[in-house]
C-alpha cells in the first residue's frame, strides 16, 4: 500500500516481560538478596504481529483478557518498545490508555485541567479558551474547585477524557476507557466517536463490546494468546471472537459451572436440566439456588446482568408473591430473548426483609448467548413487535 495512505504500519512485532521470581517488598529484602543470584520467567506476550492501518480508518483490536491487546496499544503509543520487529506511526498520536496520567490528587479540578492540557502541549491561553467546553462536556461544574482526590475515578475518567478529546492529533488510541460515568456521558463519548467517523480521524479502538466494534469498525483484528488469529470484517471477527468465548465456557466442568461462595450455589441449566453455560435465542434458562439444610431461607432473588455490568432484568420473591421458598432449593426459569454476548447471574437469599441478606453472590456464573438465527434488530434484547 502507497506510504502516504498508511497511519500505522506493524511489521512482525514480538514482546516479551522478564517476571522476577523473587518479590522484593522492602529495604532490608532488597538489601539481604542482593548478591543472590535472581531467576527470572520469561512471558510471550506477542508474537509476529503484522498489520497496517489505513489514514482515516477506525479499527479495532479484539481479544480476550490477557491475549495481549493492551501490549500492542501501548506498542502503538509508544510506551513500550517491541524486542523484535518495527512499529511506524504517520502523524502526532494521542493516546486514550491510562487517561488521568498526570493529574495532581492534591489539587483543584480547575488545576488539573491546566496541568493536564499542558502535558498535552495547550498553552494556558488555549486551556483557557477551552476550559468551558472541557467542563461541561465533564458535568462537573460544581466540583471543579475540589481536589482530586475527593473525586470518584468515574469524575476523575471523565474529565480526563473531556481535556484528551481536545487533542486534535491524526491518531487517536481508545482503550475501553468508556466504561465509566452513567448512560448520558457514554452515549455523549459515541457521539464523539460519531463525529470522529465523520472527519476521517483515524482511530484505534480496543473493546470487548462487539456491537461497538460492529457499529463503528471499518476493520478489526483478533487477538489470542499473544498471535494474531484474524484481520477482515468486523462482523467475522466479532463472530470469531463470539467462538472463542464459548469454547472457554464449553471448557468448564459442571463443577466449575456451579459457583458457590459462602454457603450458596447457583448452577445454571437448560429445559432439560442439563448443566450449560451457552444458550440459544430464545432459549430458556434455569437458575437453581441450593443452600446447606441448617440454613433457614424465607425469600430468594435473581438478577441478570450483562458482562459490562448493566441490569437486564431483576426479580425476587418479594415482588413476585406467587413463588414460594420451600426445601434448601429454588429453581427460576426465564426465556432468553436477548441479543448476542456474555451476561452473568447475581443472587441472594433473604429471611423476611431484603436487608435481612443469608447469603448473596454479586457476581455469580457466567453464560453466552448466540446471535438470534434471523436477525430482528440491534441492542440488548429482542422486543416482540410488528409493523403497520
Amino acid at each position: 500500500m502507497a506510504e502516504q495512505y498508511i497511519a500505522i504500519r506493524v511489521h512482525q512485532v514480538s514482546k516479551a516481560f522478564r517476571l522476577p521470581h523473587e518479590k522484593t517488598t522492602s529495604i532490608k529484602s532488597a538489601i539481604v538478596n542482593f548478591y543472590k543470584r535472581r531467576s527470572f520467567e520469561r512471558q510471550q506476550v506477542l508474537r509476529d504481529i503484522s498489520f497496517e492501518i489505513k489514514k482515516g480508518e477506525f479499527f479495532g483490536i479484539v481479544g480476550r483478557n490477557g491475549s495481549g491487546k493492551s501490549t500492542l496499544l501501548k506498542l502503538l503509543a509508544g510506551i513500550y518498545t517491541p524486542d523484535k520487529g518495527a512499529v511506524q506511526v504517520n502523524g502526532s498520536l494521542t493516546p486514550f490508555i491510562e487517561l488521568g496520567v498526570g493529574f495532581n490528587p492534591e489539587l483543584t479540578g480547575r488545576e488539573n485541567v491546566f496541568l493536564n492540557g499542558a502535558l498535552l502541549g495547550f498553552s494556558r491561553k488555549e486551556m483557557a479558551a477551552m476550559y468551558g467546553d472541557i467542563v461541561k462536556f465533564a458535568e462537573l461544574e460544581r466540583f471543579m474547585d475540589q481536589k482530586l482526590k475527593n473525586y470518584s475515578s468515574g469524575m476523575q475518567v471523565r474529565l480526563a477524557f473531556s481535556i484528551a478529546v481536545r487533542a486534535q492529533s491524526d491518531v487517536l488510541l481508545i482503550d475501553e476507557v468508556l466504561a465509566v460515568g452513567d448512560a448520558a456521558f457514554q452515549q455523549k463519548c459515541f457521539d464523539y466517536f460519531d463525529r470522529l467517523k465523520e472527519e476521517r480521524r483515524t482511530i484505534v479502538f480496543v473493546s470487548h463490546d462487539m456491537e461497538a466494534v460492529k457499529k463503528y469498525c471499518n476493520r478489526a483484528v483478533l487477538i489470542s494468546d499473544g498471535e494474531m488469529i484474524r484481520l477482515g470484517d468486523p462482523q467475522e471477527i466479532a463472530e470469531d471472537y463470539r467462538q472463542l468465548n464459548d469454547t472457554s465456557i464449553d471448557a468448564y466442568t459442571a463443577a466449575e459451572n456451579a459457583t458457590k461462595q459462602s454457603d450458596l450455589t447457583i448452577s445454571l441449566r437448560d429445559a432439560q436440566g442439563r448443566v450449560k453455560a451457552r444458550f440459544a435465542y430464545d432459549q430458556e434458562l434455569t437458575v437453581r439456588l441450593t443452600w446447606p439444610a441448617h440454613k433457614t431461607v424465607k425469600h430468594a432473588g435473581i438478577a441478570l446482568y450483562t458482562s459490562g455490568g448493566v441490569n437486564v432484568f431483576a426479580t425476587n420473591t418479594f415482588i413476585d408473591k406467587t413463588a414460594k421458598v420451600k426445601g434448601h432449593s429454588i429453581e427460576y426459569h426465564v426465556r432468553l430473548p436477548l441479543g448476542e454476548g456474555r451476561y452473568y447471574v447475581m443472587a441472594g437469599t433473604f429471611l423476611d426483609t431484603k436487608k435481612d441478606i443469608v447469603d448473596f453472590i454479586v457476581h455469580g456464573p457466567e453464560f453466552s448467548m448466540s446471535p438470534e438465527p434471523v436477525p430482528s434488530g440491534e441492542g440488548l434484547v429482542r422486543l416482540t413487535h410488528k409493523w403497520e
